[in-house]
């Protein structure tokens, strides 16, 4: 049976009647029921004057219970200049803050509560509260999920979000979340992802004899050999060093991250192939979701939504800064002249010829659904 996943335009709309000078100011949940009053409250009163006093207390109840103080742990892998901490992560903190509904998100980056694998075990364990994670990680608990990282299965920002906003996500959201006893709160453009190394990479036939880094996990490994690539598995934090050494000969990832980790420090070229339309999901437990109330659940919600657009933008705007002063530098040479259709043939043969039952009709789901 699936978990009921939430309709966006329903719970937006119930929050932004309530969030505050932020969202519209957020309600505090439905109050108790107004106790009945006692046949000796009754004779006592002599007249109505009693029943302000029962509303009265009523809506003490219902606020104290709203006021409940909260703090949710979350957590994150990048450094505080990149993109999805400054205008995501952080951002949903400081705009829950103004929310003021007594829910405060204290936020741990640079993977200080561990690496990707281990912490969204965390989550599930109750050890952590939200993660943002890539659902190739997320994909080793429950498999399907990882289409939404799949090579050349978007076609970008836009395709992501209206296949994951519509019914066609609903079986894929709700069997992730029966299957971890986690909830998604929402799903973040995490940039298109390009392959660095120190030859131009423009044909799936330049990836060969190349050691190329792909994350350690089955959606990441596939799309290595569905594109062409000798996929090497290093973590995340060891990628700088192992290109330094000599370890592999290139990478992949958005155009931010690479700046992030200085990786044109140690590469010679970045190919703009453009092979994923990376998506980043944050996720919360449902033992700390359960904590929240009905006004924290929802003003929540609508911060995430607010935030998604924001945090896009703010991507778009990162990429676009980075190329231009790479060319004015010359930090790093950019290739644009890649053969994206080859590669993305390759690549949609290579999925359809391997999935079957739900992961392929998911998969030729959101082929369809491309713009």
């Amino acid at each position: 049976m699936l978990r009921t996943t939430r309709t966006r335009p329903g719970r937006l709309l119930a929050a932004l009647v309530a969030i505050g000078a932020t969202l519209s100011a957020c309600g505090d949940g439905e109050p108790d029921a107004e106790p009945e009053a006692t046949e000796e409250a009754t004779e006592d009163a002599g007249s109505d004057s009693e029943e302000p006093e029962e509303t009265e207390e009523t809506e003490d109840d219902g606020a104290a219970e709203a006021d409940e103080e909260v703090t949710l742990s979350f957590a994150h892998s990048y450094g505080t200049e990149h993109p999805h901490h400054r205008c995501g992560v952080q951002a949903v903190a400081d705009k829950v803050a103004e929310a003021d509904v007594g829910l405060t998100i204290e936020v741990f980056p640079n993977s200080q509560l561990g690496g990707d694998a281990d912490r969204f075990t965390s989550v599930m364990s109750g050890d952590i509260d939200v993660d943002l994670q890539g659902s190739s990680a997320l994909s080793a608990t429950y498999e399907p999920i990882g289409l939404l990282d799949v090579a050349y299965a978007f076609d970008g920002a836009d395709h992501i979000f209206s296949f994951f906003d519509s019914e066609d996500s609903a079986e894929l959201r709700g069997n992730f979340e029966a299957e971890t006893g986690t909830k998604i709160l929402d799903i973040w453009f995490f940039g298109m992802r390009h392959f660095t190394a120190n030859s131009p990479i423009r044909t799936p036939e330049d990836l060969q004899g190349l050691r190329m880094r792909f994350p350690d996990s089955p959606t990441y490994l596939a799309n290595a050999e569905a594109l062409g690539a000798d996929a090497t598995p290093v973590a995340f934090e060891e990628v700088y060093l192992s290109l330094q050494q000599g370890v592999i000969d290139g990478q992949e990832n958005p155009i931010p991250t690479i700046a992030q980790m200085n990786f044109v420090e140690v590469q010679d070229y970045i190919s703009l192939s453009g092979h994923q339309a990376g998506a980043q999901l944050s996720v919360i437990g449902d033992a700390a979701w359960e904590r929240l109330s009905t006004g924290q659940q929802e003003t929540l919600e609508a911060v995430f939504d607010e935030v998604r657009l924001e945090n896009r933008e703010c991507i778009d705007q990162a990429e676009a800064d980075l190329l231009a002063e790479w060319e004015e530098t010359g930090a790093i040479e950019i290739v644009d002249d890649v053969d994206v259709e080859a590669f993305r043939t390759r690549a949609e043969d290579y999925f359809r010829e391997r999935f079957d039952g739900f992961t392929l009709e998911t998969y030729e789901t959101i082929r369809a659904s491309a713009p």
